[in-house]
């Protein structure tokens, strides 16, 4: 069983460092860091650890370097991948309960949830995000036939062989919404597993007209309607009907 850690990481100076010091306490051997074009001196940071590096010689989107990430998963032949965040609201020492998830060889995404069990961390996440992730996971859930309890945490297992059936395109913020569409299009075996609920630093920045969080949630709708009505006939053969996700159109 090959696994892969993967990290996305954005102008994290002060938290790249102690994140990558102690994810390799948990982490299997393979690393990879997923540099987003950064200005400030992670990428020299970087060049200390023993961890292999994507980096973009500018800011392609959280999805792009997810989508790049699931292609190294691939190309390396590995069985499955986990990705995390290094902004120190993923706890490294969660990563063995991911590979206990993995170990049962039951399912194909193992989604961290801050919501399941509720695991107490920093437990007072900046209300707009907490209302638009409740709004999102229900409208999810309803279109979808899901049980979500988070459908933002970046925290998760991937299995490799199910990520070759995905058609991924989605650069920015709402990769979620078009991974959890094209899953269920695509029949993977979905399970959630506790993670504690960290913020650490309430005033991060989406950047530009999404720091907005109207604007934001009609770009997560968006990309969630178009992504149902992409993949309509898979929904479909999955049982849901055109008529659960019409309005989208």
């Amino acid at each position: 069983m090959r696994v892969l850690l993967a990290i996305p990481v954005y102008n994290e100076q002060e938290h790249v460092s102690d994140v990558l010091d102690r994810v390799r306490r948990h982490a299997p051997d393979d690393i990879l860091v997923i540099d987003d074009g950064s200005t400030d001196r992670t990428p020299m940071l970087l060049a200390r650890q023993p961890v292999e590096v994507i980096r973009h010689a500018q800011n392609r989107g959280y999805g792009r370097s997810m989508m790049d990430a699931f292609c190294w998963a691939t190309v390396g032949r590995f069985d499955w991948i986990i990705t995390m965040d290094c902004d120190e609201q993923h706890e490294p020492a969660a990563i063995p309960d991911f590979l206990a998830a993995i170990e049962t060889d039951a399912h194909d995404v193992i989604s961290g949830s801050r919501y399941v069990n509720h695991i107490c961390g920093n437990d007072s996440p900046p209300p707009d995000r907490q209302a638009i992730n409740r709004t999102i996971t229900a409208e999810l859930n309803r279109h979808l036939g899901l049980t979500l309890t988070d459908a933002f945490c970046g925290f998760k297992a991937y299995r490799v062989d199910a990520l070759r059936r995905l058609d991924m395109d989605t650069d920015g913020y709402a990769f979620p919404m078009q991974f959890w569409v094209q899953a269920v299009a695509q029949g993977l075996r979905i399970r959630e597993i506790p993670v504690k609920l960290i913020y650490n630093d309430l005033s991060r920045s989406f950047g530009g007209p999404l720091d907005d969080a109207t604007h934001r949630l009609a770009y997560y709708r968006g990309v969630l309607c178009r992504e149902l009505v992409r993949r309509s006939a898979l929904l479909a053969e999955a049982g849901l009907t055109q008529m659960e996700y019409c309005s989208c159109r």
